[in-house]
């Protein structure tokens, strides 16, 4: 079992949760299809969350300054303009520590799209670092409010395994090379070809009810199952209170 540590800093709280699996954008969505995307609900849910403390409204002048990004409020909410060129920062009151060797990817929600700013993605490694970091985000375009609500999530930790990355040695070769795996994909193809031919004349209502499943069970069009643990839902484990 490995180990993620959240030392908080004297004077300071931190709301932070395990990212939760549902999406308001993909409860919209027709009959909650959205959802029928295994690889984008795992990555709804994979790793934690950090969340704003306080209702604050951010707007980019356009200008490279630190003046150019005003805040509505500076009481009570981690952000500020520390950078300038339109990029809005996020103290994070808190020193994270990991096992030896996996460190953190600090970056926006998952899947949470937001209009008129970008987070921009880091890799900390938290295993040795004695040091606070931040999480930033760059507006995409001046003079366009930009609201973060209290309870929103600004930032998203995701422990790698940066060691393993960079042992990793990339291959690219012919499908054809490796016959059997071939074989399973073009069946998979003909499937899916004749499934999505076959909804033309399925009516609406019933769209619900028909759709392929052979990933979410972790199967092949053989009927076989990979050896490891495959995951259809992710439940990480809350931050534990210590002193």
């Amino acid at each position: 079992m490995t180990e993620l540590r959240c030392l908080t800093l004297d004077g300071h709280t931190l709301d932070i949760r395990p990212a939760p699996g549902k999406r308001d954008w993909m409860e919209a969505t027709p009959q909650r299809f959205a959802y029928r995307c295994l690889p984008l609900t795992l990555a709804n849910a994979c790793g934690w969350e950090i969340l704003v403390p306080e209702t604050f409204t951010a707007v980019w002048t356009g200008k490279p300054g630190l003046d150019a990004v005003i805040l509505s409020e500076t009481r009570g909410t981690p952000a500020l303009s520390h950078f300038g060129n339109g990029v809005l920062t996020f103290h994070v009151n808190a020193l994270f520590r990991t096992d030896p060797g996996i460190s953190l990817m600090v970056r926006g929600p998952m899947n949470r799209p937001k209009d008129g700013i970008a987070a921009l993605d880091a890799v900390v490694e938290t295993w040795w670092s004695p040091f606070t970091f931040t999480m930033n985000w760059m507006f995409t375009r001046p003079h366009h409010p930009v609201t973060f609500e209290a309870g929103e999530p600004f930032c998203h930790l995701l422990p790698i395994d940066i060691p393993a990355i960079a042992a990793t040695r990339p291959i690219r070769k012919p499908l054809a090379s490796e016959p059997e795996t071939k074989r399973k994909l073009d069946a998979w193809s003909a499937s899916r070809e004749a499934f999505n031919q076959s909804l033309k004349d399925i009516p609406s209502e019933q769209i619900k009810e028909d759709w392929q499943k052979h990933y979410s069970q972790g199967v092949d069009l053989d009927g076989d199952a990979p050896d490891g643990r495959h995951f259809t839902k992710l439940r990480l484990s809350p931050f534990k209170d210590e002193s």
